[in-house]
């Protein structure tokens, strides 16, 4: 019997660890979701963020309302998001870690998947990893190099790095080819081949 797989995603975590290592966000989560996966059964994917508070960053409320749309299109994945709360001037995120967890756990206290793969790096998250391995559960970290806690390595069963390797064919567009830029006042250079 193949193991059915439950994918749970920090999108935080996940958004500013891409921004970071690769200047792009724009996944293709239903191909990113099936490269995890890999030949195993996939029980459902599980997204966790912020709502953009549209009084205070509307253009950022609006990118994120397209961008949510399409990860609502994407099939057995579902959107969980969180509100922000203002402390002391600064915008904080309220509830994501808790409903991540809350999620973890009760998905595997219910015998609905086999592995719990979270897509985090956040050493918040280690505790609850363990417990869900003490149900009898297998545990997996998707991670980035630059971005991820010892803690939560150390609980993992199974890490998968994504690296330039990994996410290569996962990105929903292609880039655009750099163009060199020449600065005023220099002329290009001639090679002198014989």
């Amino acid at each position: 019997m193949e193991d059915r797989v439950a994918v749970f995603i920090d999108g935080s975590n996940l958004y500013h660890a891409l921004r970071a290592n690769y200047n792009r966000y724009d996944l293709n989560f239903a191909e990113f979701v099936k490269k995890l996966c890999g030949t195993r059964r996939l029980f459902r994917a599980y997204y966790y963020n912020v709502m953009q508070d549209p009084s205070q960053k509307v253009d950022a409320h609006r990118d994120q309302q397209d961008f949510l749309h399409a990860l609502r299109e994407t099939p057995y994945l579902e959107v969980r998001l969180g509100g922000t709360k203002q402390a002391q001037g600064v915008t904080i995120e309220k509830g994501i870690d808790v409903m991540l967890v809350t999620d973890l756990l009760n998905l595997a206290w219910e015998d609905l998947y086999d592995v719990a793969l979270l897509v985090s790096g956040d050493s918040d998250f280690a505790y609850a990893l363990q417990a869900v391995k003490n149900l009898g559960k297998y545990v997996e970290v998707a991670y980035f190099e630059s971005n991820v806690s010892r803690d939560i390595l150390d609980v993992a069963d199974n890490k998968h790095l994504m690296d330039k390797n990994f996410l290569k064919g996962l990105w929903a567009h292609k880039r655009p080819p750099k163009r060199r830029v020449r600065r005023p006042g220099t002329l290009p250079v001639k090679s002198n081949s014989s």
